[in-house]
């Protein structure tokens, strides 16, 4: 099983953890509400989890432009 990391603004995969065996505890997915869990994490047909998270780029994108908020996707 793998889990990786993309950026929901601009896609970049962010990285990923190559593990047979995880607990949900350990990525911090239990801290997630049902609906921030239904929005962010999603498994495919191998068994593994990818992640919704955001990049380096796009936050410090959303820091500078506030505005940028009411976009799902960014570019740059």
């Amino acid at each position: 099983m793998t889990i990786y990391y993309h950026c929901r603004h601009c896609g970049t995969e962010i990285g990923s953890i190559d593990q047979t065996s995880i607990h949900s505890d350990a990525l911090g997915l239990h801290k997630l509400t049902e609906q921030e869990r239904q929005e962010m994490v999603a498994y495919d047909m191998s068994g593994n989890i990818h992640i919704s998270a955001i990049c380096e780029n796009c936050q410090e994108a959303l820091e500078r432009n506030p505005d940028y908020h009411q976009y799902d996707y960014l570019i740059h």
